[in-house]
């Protein structure tokens, strides 16, 4: 049943008709969209081949499989949910047959379900270029609250007249336009600059490892409110260990969780709490980065081996993902103030986020033995005080001071 019941996914397009312009107005910072979405994407899996019996099936399996307690909050439909063309008022229209139902009734039993919903469109149905407020109204009267708005069917030159950003503000605007009027929450707003931050992901190691290493750039891009996009987890075609990697780097970089076709093997990983944890911090929004590049130099750009070494703070302690980019099984170490989030001469407790496990205080620096090859170490390290007098050399970096001024070294 969770290989047939594939989970779905999210937001918006674009494409012209007619015109209409708004007052700009400020988004409202009332939570909504604080922290990443978690929710799952038909898109990888399904295609077109979906209908309303299928989205409430997913929605149901939610549920039952644990994924809603674990929070995921989203049911989503990516993209084939309208007919092709617009009516003669020129509204989007659902699909007749795929959902003859009507989207009201669908959405209210999704909600029914404590759920939210989410919506997408791209591949040749219509868009919202010059439909903004009109289409966003659509989505509001349908009951939906997420929006996904792809840079799709761009419109020539001569007709748009608007780079990448005043592209996505007009629907911006237009959402908070309709906000403030309906006295309605907003929609989560989920901006799409062809496909993610780094083009549509594969089920396949190189592909995650290629989305690793572009974000590992731009990850102070992400905080509350704005986050990196790394497209879906839950993909299929990679090994348990790539699998793990994969949640574990898309959780702690701050992704919104797009989940794709799911096994029994990977609803383990996905239901990771403490790994969800993280990524769902309400006191820290701030992605882990790379203190220490390992196999190239640091700030090194190599699509199939990516950073290796990184941390943050969170609400409960500093973070540490460990990335065994290698073919090989491999140790790796560490020297705690590498990160800048370690105080010097200071110990600190470990725990395993996916053995679930204490392991023991760390001075100093810390190993992770036998990481497997594609695989991952997820830590939390809290601080647990000074750490004991008389330790040689009296300092991890490799040169400190004495009090007159002398270096060790």
């Amino acid at each position: 049943m969770l290989g047939t019941a594939c989970l779905l996914g999210l937001g918006s397009a674009i494409l012209y008709t007619t015109s209409f312009s708004l007052t700009p107005v400020n988004a409202l910072r009332n939570g909504v969209g604080r922290l990443p979405g978690a929710s799952p994407d038909s898109i990888k899996s399904r295609q077109c081949n979906i209908d309303e019996d299928l989205v409430l099936e997913a929605a149901q399996l939610m549920v039952s499989l644990g994924l809603q307690t674990a929070g995921y909050e989203y049911v989503n439909i990516d993209d084939c949910y309208a007919e092709k063309n617009r009516s003669e008022t020129g509204d989007i229209v659902a699909n007749s047959v795929r959902f003859s139902r009507g989207m009201n009734n669908l959405t209210d039993q999704i909600h029914a379900l404590g759920f939210d919903s989410g919506w997408f469109t791209c591949g040749g149905y219509p868009g919202s270029f010059q439909n903004e407020l009109r289409d966003a109204r659509t989505f509001q009267d349908w009951g939906f609250d997420y929006l996904k708005f792809d840079n799709c069917a761009i419109p020539f030159d001569d007709v748009i007249r608007e780079g990448m950003i005043g592209k996505f503000t007009r629907m911006a605007d237009a959402l908070a336009h309709l906000s403030k009027k309906s006295g309605k929450p907003p929609f989560l707003f989920s901006l799409c600059q062809w496909g993610w931050v780094t083009g549509d992901i594969s089920p396949n190691w190189d592909s995650l490892t290629l989305i690793i290493n572009f974000n590992s750039f731009i990850t102070q891009a992400t905080d509350f409110h704005g986050r990196n996009d790394m497209d879906m987890v839950g993909n299929g075609g990679l090994t348990f260990d790539e699998a793990k990697s994969h949640f574990t780097a898309w959780a702690l970089m701050k992704s919104p969780l797009l989940l794709s076709a799911i096994t029994p093997e990977i609803l383990e990983i996905l239901t990771n709490t403490e790994i969800l944890a993280i990524n769902q911090d309400p006191v820290v929004g701030k992605s882990i980065s790379p203190f220490r590049w390992g196999v190239n130099p640091d700030w090194t750009s190599n699509s199939s081996f990516p950073a290796q070494y990184y941390s943050g703070p969170s609400e409960n302690g500093s973070v540490f993902m460990l990335l065994n980019t290698l073919n090989e099984t491999s140790d790796m170490f560490f020297n705690l103030t590498e990160s800048p989030w370690i105080r010097a001469g200071r110990g600190y407790s470990v725990r395993d986020l996916w053995t679930h496990t204490e392991n023991g205080t760390a001075i100093r620096n810390f190993t992770a033995t036998n990481v497997p090859p594609h695989g991952v170490v997820a830590l939390l390290l809290k601080d647990a005080g000074n750490e004991p007098e008389g330790i040689f050399p009296p300092c991890a970096v490799p040169s400190c001071s004495f009090e007159n001024g002398t270096i060790f070294a």
